[in-house]
């Protein structure tokens, strides 16, 4: 699940707790629609530790030095 997907998740939780009247048989949507928002902000903060980790640790690797000038792949 992407980061879409965690919006999408809040938005349809908000919904279901807020913005809805209706009255299921056996189904609280107050509470569905809590969970959802939960569940969409977990996801979250998941999504974006994992992005911020994946960029600090893909750092620019210093340039390959032959002698005392750097390699130029364009001239191989």
């Amino acid at each position: 699940m992407g980061l879409g997907g965690c919006i999408i998740l809040i938005a349809v939780g908000a919904i279901l707790t807020f913005a809805t009247d209706w009255e299921l048989e056996g189904v609280n949507l107050t509470l569905v629609g809590a969970i959802l928002m939960l569940v969409g902000v977990i996801g979250t903060v998941a999504f974006t530790s994992i992005a911020r980790r994946r960029r600090l640790l893909m750092t620019q690797a210093p340039p390959v030095v032959e002698g005392d000038r750097p390699r130029d792949d364009r001239l191989l």
